[in-house]
């Protein structure tokens, strides 16, 4: 897949032990950039803040899009504000979950290493 001057929106999903997560998503934006991506927004889902969470942050928080349902509408609100082509996670994107949030959002979202190894 080729993000060659695609306007493109970053969505990372992460657990909050996880204190490198801007590191993580600005290493993304460069990796998105040096492949000729314009980046226009960023969304992080975090998750494991509370005990509850912490214990399930091996799960996602909806199997049919990794995010929860307020993090969805804001990605698409995100989306649609800056005119964006591709969403791109960070985290690993099952099929059913890259066409379900395509259909949702109404752009191609698919994860960051489908696009690193793109040729």
């Amino acid at each position: 897949m080729t993000v060659s001057g695609a306007r493109v929106v970053t969505v990372g999903y992460f657990s909050a032990k996880e204190k490198d997560h801007v590191v993580l998503m600005d290493a993304a934006d460069t990796e998105l950039t040096a492949r000729g991506a314009r980046i226009v927004g960023r969304i992080v889902q975090r998750r494991g803040v509370s005990a509850g969470g912490a214990g399930k942050m091996a799960l996602p928080y909806s199997s049919r899009t990794l995010l929860s349902s307020g993090k969805v509408r804001e990605l698409a609100e995100a989306c649609e504000a800056t005119g964006a082509d591709l969403v791109v996670f960070v985290a690993a994107l099952t099929e059913h979950q890259q066409r379900v949030l395509a259909e949702v959002l109404g752009r191609p979202a698919v994860c960051l290493s489908a696009v690193l190894t793109a040729v």
